[in-house]
C-alpha cells in the first residue's frame, strides 16, 4: 500500500527523511517522528462514523466489506460497536473517509 500524505509538501520532507535515515544521517527515532507529522492520521471511529461513511459512499454492508476486504459480518459488527476497526482496516476506512471508496478500489 502506497504511503497517504498530509499533503505533498509533507511527501517531499518525508522523503528526504527517508533518504537521510537510508544514508544513516537521521536516526530510527527520529524517522519515526517524521512518519507521525507527515502521514495521514488514523483515528478510531465510532460506529455511528463507520455507517455514515458507508452510507456517503452509496454501499452496501457487502460492497462495503468488499472494497475493505474483510467480511460483512465484521462492517455489521463495527456499526453496532461490537468489533472496532483496527490496524489496515482503520487505514483504509481513514483512507476511504478522506478520499472516497475509490481510494481503495
Amino acid at each position: 500500500m502506497r504511503k497517504q500524505y498530509r499533503s505533498p509538501l509533507m511527501a517531499s520532507i518525508h522523503e528526504t527523511a527517508e533518504g537521510l535515515h537510508a544514508a544513516g544521517a537521521m536516526d530510527k527515532r527520529t524517522m519515526r517522528e517524521f512518519d507521525e507529522l507527515c502521514l495521514t492520521p488514523v483515528q478510531p471511529l465510532k460506529p455511528k462514523q463507520i455507517r455514515a461513511l458507508r452510507l456517503r459512499e452509496g454501499a452496501s454492508q457487502a460492497v462495503f466489506a468488499r472494497y475493505l476486504n474483510v467480511t460483512t459480518g465484521l462492517v455489521s459488527q463495527w456499526e453496532r460497536g461490537a468489533k472496532h476497526p483496527q490496524g489496515a482496516s482503520l487505514k483504509l476506512l481513514t483512507l476511504v473517509a478522506k478520499n472516497g471508496l475509490q481510494a481503495v478500489a
